[in-house]
């Protein structure tokens, strides 16, 4: 059982990139057996997820728990574990940190979306929110595409300095989001917040790309309706996103005009606006298994003298 920081050590962002484009195309093909995820409640607003996935080399069991109200106790919301084995003999090979297997994937594959829905590398990021995906997405920002300058909105203005001061080592480029409208020089937003109603609410624009992240329940929505309803629809998953994309259900989207990101992959950059909804496929977890396995047969560090 690998710790978060061993978990992370084994799942470099270009490579994770790769692996996930090549997982979306394997799913749409069918290679990939991935049913719906399960869900349950669990007290005090939370819920404990479910997520199998199995390919002809691993499969992969996502078991985690998710508690927004965890800030409060000093707790992290994601805690968990993912299970990989290898599909030829059961054999279980690793045993990784959840929480950071999600926020790697998960900023991958909005990383993913990047190099597939832009014409070319995003000048200025917007990011929505401070907590753990904003730190993920920041980082993959920062190893992928570091001549980016970095734009954060919190929910208050402290806590978005807050956040920059404790990045700016890493991401030097990186400030907190002044107020007002948008200006034309941002190219890409990232909404990676838990909150209920949007917090993206300009107008959808040509040239600019718009990834929402954070929302994963079919009541939630981060980008507001009309932003949605004026752009080019793309998710990662299909099938989860007509069940928990509340961006999407809550504007009453027409579903035969969403495509998935593997349609997306060597189809051609979109020329108007454009955004990418992303709610999560135990498909992803099983890239960031491929990736791991991959660097921990000649990682002795991580895996010992085995």
């Amino acid at each position: 059982m690998l710790g978060a920081a061993e978990t992370a050590e084994l799942l470099p962002y270009a490579a994770l990139v790769d692996a996930l484009r090549t997982a979306a195309l394997e799913t749409n093909a069918g290679k990939i057996n991935c049913p719906q995820r399960q869900v349950l409640s669990m007290g005090e607003g939370g819920a404990v997820l479910s997520m199998v996935a199995v390919a002809a080399d691993l499969t992969v069991h996502k078991l985690v728990t998710v508690v927004p109200g965890n800030a409060q106790r000093g707790l992290p919301t994601i805690q968990g574990q993912v299970s990989v084995m290898s599909s030829v003999s059961g054999e279980l090979l690793l045993l990784l940190d959840g929480a950071t297997v999600t926020g790697c994937r998960t900023a991958a594959l909005s990383m993913l979306g990047v190099v597939t829905l832009m014409a070319a590398a995003p000048r200025c990021v917007r990011i929505y929110g401070t907590g753990t995906q904003a730190r993920h997405h920041l980082r993959a920002l920062a190893a992928l595409y570091p001549e980016a300058r970095v734009q954060v909105a919190g929910r208050t203005s402290a806590a978005a300095m807050a956040f920059c001061a404790a990045h700016a080592r890493e991401f030097p480029a990186l400030s907190a989001a002044p107020p007002g409208p948008l200006g034309e020089e941002v190219d890409l937003i990232i909404t990676c917040t838990t909150s209920p109603e949007p917090v993206y609410r300009e107008s959808a624009r040509p040239r600019r790309l718009v990834i929402a992240v954070g929302a994963y329940t079919p009541q939630a929505a981060e980008v507001a309706a009309a932003t949605v309803r004026g752009s080019a629809l793309y998710v990662d998953d299909p099938v989860n996103a007509r069940a928990e994309a509340g961006d999407l259900l809550r504007a009453g989207v027409d579903w035969q005009q969403v495509r998935s990101i593997a349609q997306a992959v060597g189809a051609g950059v979109p020329t108007g606006p454009t955004l990418f909804k992303t709610v999560g496929s135990a498909a992803w977890d099983l890239a960031a298994a491929r990736v791991a396995v991959a660097r921990a047969g000649c990682n002795k560090s991580v895996m010992g003298q085995r």
